[in-house]
């Protein structure tokens, strides 16, 4: 049967994400999908625009006997074949499913370090994310409900209401807490088990509204590289590398971690010494989709979830560049609504956030529905 769902989030993914425009070419890659419906509709929705569709259908599978064989020698050359293929295009579309959420975890870190320091980061990092009109989005698989806690039915209608948001209306309110932490210098955050600060004097604020991430809702700076100081405790769990973590902690030392603990306190350090920008972090963000409202193991959901924010060990954007540089890029989420424990973040001398709410006027409209 026909899903009239699907032919709306193709147009979103082409029209407002990708502005894909006549002559260009557009790349749809997807993983594990376990149907084609999504892909078919962009390539003849990228065709009616008179854009020329390409397609990479990828299988996690086969992708964990790349990476559990990898070499420097085979990683480089996959990005070699794919990086060609990458500056190729101007468009992107990333769909990412999976049969097994899990199938990365038994790949040897050094093996899984190898893959993002000579494969990702030379194509994705270095060609996708600055030169191309690029949007990644998660599929709702079987696996995927499972992790959200849903029946396949009811997270299917979960993910098409959410990915499918009025994003020109985000956008709109998400302008007042733009030009808040534009002028901005000093950030100060509690939470349980929390008391962080840092500055983001002078870093880029990027509002995110449907153009990069599908679903959307963040607005996203870096803190200056070395202002970070204090704990911080996660209070959601993070799947990376394949590997699901919990029980975050961190502390900072002017902007570096020097301590690091988790469930996996072997393999988060393991992780966090992968380069020397590891260590440090890229990005800060406040989450504002208030449709989505519990961790489902997933950043691309979680990092919008309403009420949070997450900061992020690793490679710093482009747009927001703090200096720091790494092949990881790791956004991990803290939770301030009070049935998560509550928490507060200040802007200088000004509270601005208390347990998830906005509590400026010219903020209050980033509260709807939380």
């Amino acid at each position: 049967m026909h899903d009239s769902r699907i032919d709306k989030l193709a147009n979103l993914l082409l029209d407002h994400s990708c502005s894909l425009k006549s002559g260009e070419h557009i790349l749809i890659e997807a993983f594990d999908l376990p149907e084609p419906n999504l892909v078919t509709a962009l390539v003849e929705g990228a065709a009616e625009r008179g854009a020329v569709p390409l397609v990479s259908w990828k299988n996690n599978a086969i992708l964990r006997s790349l990476y559990r064989t990898a070499t420097e020698a085979s990683m480089k050359a996959a990005a070699e074949f794919e990086g060609a293929r990458m500056k190729s295009v101007q468009a992107y579309v990333g769909i990412r499913g999976a049969y097994n959420s899990s199938q990365f975890a038994d790949v040897p870190h050094d093996r899984m370090d190898l893959f993002q320091q000579h494969w990702w980061k030379q194509v994705h990092g270095a060609v996708r994310v600055p030169d191309t009109k690029w949007v990644v989005l998660r599929y709702p698989t079987d696996s995927f409900a499972q992790a959200a806690n849903k029946s396949t039915s009811a997270f299917e209608d979960f993910f098409f209401d959410v990915c499918t948001a009025d994003y020109k209306a985000m956008g709109k309110a998400q302008e007042p807490l733009v030009a808040r932490m534009q002028a901005a210098d000093r950030v100060r955050i509690t939470a349980p088990g929390t008391a962080l600060e840092f500055s983001i004097k002078d870093i880029p604020v990027i509002p995110c509204n449907g153009e990069r991430n599908i679903p959307d809702g963040e607005v996203f700076t870096a803190p200056v590289r070395d202002s970070i100081n204090g704990i911080i405790r996660f209070n959601t769990q993070s799947r990376y590398q394949g590997t699901v973590f919990s029980d975050i902690e961190f502390e900072f030392k002017d902007g570096k971690i020097i301590r690091a603990e988790s469930s996996d306190t072997e393999r988060i350090n393991a992780i966090l010494d992968s380069d020397e920008g590891a260590r440090y972090c890229g990005e800060w963000s406040l989450g504002t989709n208030n449709r989505v409202r519990e961790p489902m193991l997933d950043t691309l959901f979680d990092e919008k979830i309403g009420g949070s924010f997450h900061l992020t060990p690793g490679q710093a954007y482009e747009e927001a560049d703090n200096g720091n540089n790494s092949r990881i890029h790791w956004d991990l989420v803290l939770i301030q609504r009070a049935d998560y424990g509550g928490g507060d973040i200040w802007f200088d001398d000004e509270l601005i956030r208390k347990d998830g709410h906005f509590l400026p006027a010219d903020l209050k409209e980033l509260n709807a529905g939380l």
